[in-house]
């Protein structure tokens, strides 16, 4: 779904997140970040990449990765998220959809024989100069972290 490609400058973004902190790409800089697209969250796909990423995010850490995902849910929903199964990472709540659609994973989607658009899940590694180092578009939701880790 997405055009963007390894090696390329990650779009830039300014959104707010689960606790309505301002959340910008400049903030990561020196950084490594994993930016995943879940389409919504607390369901069951989107709960066991969660669950992964937050089960291995010690070993992110000692790597020098930083976590934030990214879905068009509110801030509320994102805190509801995060305080039901213990997320140690910010959730940005891009009700607009403009981190969304800056990184090209909104469209269309199929889904029980129904089409409509909605979020492609979608994770990005950026290096910590804003390059994409990966491109995950077939995303293991239950191995996530070791798709990530182990590449």
């Amino acid at each position: 779904m997405t055009t963007l490609k390894i090696g390329e400058k990650a779009p830039d973004f300014e959104v707010k997140d689960n606790a309505g902190i301002l959340r910008k790409l400049s903030d990561y800089r020196g950084k490594k970040l994993v930016l995943f697209f879940y389409p919504k969250a607390s369901t069951p796909g989107c709960t066991a990449e969660a669950c992964d990423l937050r089960d291995n995010y010690e070993r992110f850490q000692s790597l020098g990765y930083e976590i934030l995902g990214v879905s068009a849910d509110t801030a509320k929903r994102q805190q509801n998220f995060i305080n039901k199964y213990e997320l140690p990472f910010p959730l940005l709540a891009d009700v607009d959809k403009e981190v969304i659609t800056g990184y090209g994973v909104w469209g269309p989607k199929k889904f029980m024989g129904r089409e409509f658009d909605g979020i492609h899940r979608t994770t990005f590694v950026i290096d910590e100069n804003g390059v994409l180092e990966d491109v995950i578009l077939k995303v293991k939701t239950k191995q996530h972290a070791s798709q990530l880790l182990d590449a």
